[in-house]
């Protein structure tokens, strides 16, 4: 009987239970539309992975594969809009899926267009996190260029958060 329990408790040492799910729990906020609930459900260790960059308590808003209306072997870069209390605050991150440094530019501005914020630069992971106090239906600008400086990527939305 000791040894079935000190077994019992080495086991459960090295390897400790397993939780109910080994996928990373990524909030999706309710109004999220059908491409962005879907791409959450098959990736979520990407959106996880994301959403930590923007700090604590985010929901994924959108997700958009770039260039826009690609095959998804042939994405670039996604961008990943999310949101905190509701629509309170908007974060944005430009993910760059090459595996190669690229010249990457993300800008949001306020619904006014009269407050941008922007992180432009070289990357070999993303641009971003660039945040705004003012997410509803914020303007989104995200832009990448190719290592000869030819700019193949140049998205802009004025409803990357969830407009209400």
């Amino acid at each position: 009987m000791a040894v079935a329990i000190a077994t019992l408790t080495a086991t459960a040492l090295i390897a400790p239970q397993a939780v109910a799910s080994d996928k990373p729990d990524v909030k999706v906020a309710q109004s999220a539309n059908a491409q962005t609930k879907a791409y959450a459900q098959a990736n979520p260790e990407v959106v996880s992975a994301a959403a930590t960059v923007c700090g604590s308590g985010y929901e994924l808003s959108t997700v958009t594969p770039l260039p826009k209306g690609t095959d998804p072997s042939m994405r670039h870069a996604t961008l990943f809009n999310y949101t905190k209390g509701g629509n309170d605050h908007g974060c944005s991150i430009m993910d760059n899926n090459l595996g190669a440094t690229r010249h990457m530019k993300l800008k949001v501005c306020n619904w006014k267009k009269t407050v941008c914020d922007t992180d432009e630069g070289n990357f070999s992971q993303y641009a971003g996190p660039v945040y705004t106090s003012e997410p509803v239906c914020a303007h989104v600008t995200a832009q990448m260029w190719s290592s000869s400086g030819t700019l193949y990527i140049n998205y802009g939305t004025d409803y990357a958060y969830l407009c209400d």
